[in-house]
């Protein structure tokens, strides 16, 4: 993948930051031709992943960034963490799971959304060391 302008890094820290965060993303995949709708995809993505990092996380960032590669010109996001991690990412990823009180949508429809998503997460108390946090990736191809 080759990057077409320099990635975009918003520190989530306050609820500013996620519709900061949406906006930018909705701008960066509409400049670079998505259709409103797709670009509307990107955004409803970003400000999932920024509410997640409000809600369960510490120190998030959300990466945007604008990429080329053999299937045309795609959006990239990227959520980081040092939270507590997902004990189990399976179960997070199903309709309907939560343990935050909330309905439990948002990362299945965001992996509906679009085109490639994958979350990896270490919990505190694994045994595979480092730091504790969760990565959620997520890429939408425009059309």
């Amino acid at each position: 993948m080759a990057a077409l302008e320099t990635p975009i890094a918003i520190p989530i820290a306050h609820e500013r930051d996620v519709e900061r965060a949406r906006r930018r993303g909705l701008a960066l995949a509409l400049a670079h031709g998505f259709t409103r709708a797709d670009a509307e995809c990107v955004a409803l993505t970003i400000s999932e992943l920024a509410t997640n990092l409000l809600r369960y996380a510490r120190d998030g960032i959300i990466h945007i960034s604008a990429v080329a590669g053999a299937r045309g010109q795609a959006v990239e996001v990227e959520s980081i963490d040092h939270g507590p991690g997902i004990a189990n990412v399976e179960q997070a990823m199903q309709d309907g799971f939560s343990t935050g009180g909330g309905l439990g949508h948002g990362l299945p429809a965001a992996r509906r959304l679009m085109d490639e998503f994958h979350v990896t997460s270490i919990t505190s108390g694994e045994p595979r060391g480092g730091p504790a946090g969760t990565r959620v990736f997520a890429r939408k191809w425009s059309r």
